[in-house]
């Protein structure tokens, strides 16, 4: 896996092409501190997209049933595989840290099926 920093200026594209490549996966959204700790504040839900409203200066991540905003993102890390993209890391001005990982669905059998 390759980590690497996104300049400020790709947040808006490279969001906007791996939001294609991404659908279907599920993703777990993890806040972490030193005030407040490691939170969970998604654990494994569809994921439906990821954007960066330069206006507003927020990274919005759409997840099934969860609409979840950063403000003021600081700097972006990014965490790719063979695959595509794994997990991002996103320091906020204020400190925090945002982790999202991503992963594909468990597959399982239709009930009934042998």
């Amino acid at each position: 896996m390759t980590i690497s920093k996104l300049e400020k200026a790709a947040w808006g594209p490279y969001f906007d092409h791996v939001s294609k490549t991404l659908v279907g996966k599920q993703a777990e959204i993890e806040v972490a501190s030193l005030a407040i700790g490691a939170q969970l504040e998604a654990q494994w839900l569809p994921f439906l997209g990821i954007v960066y409203d330069h206006k507003n200066d927020l990274v919005e991540v759409l997840l099934e049933g969860l609409d979840h905003l950063i403000r003021q993102p600081a700097e972006i890390f990014i965490d790719e595989g063979p695959a595509g993209l794994v997990s991002l890391k996103i320091d906020r001005a204020d400190g925090i840290q945002e982790i999202v990982r991503l992963r594909d669905p468990l597959m399982l059998p239709a009930p009934g099926a042998r």
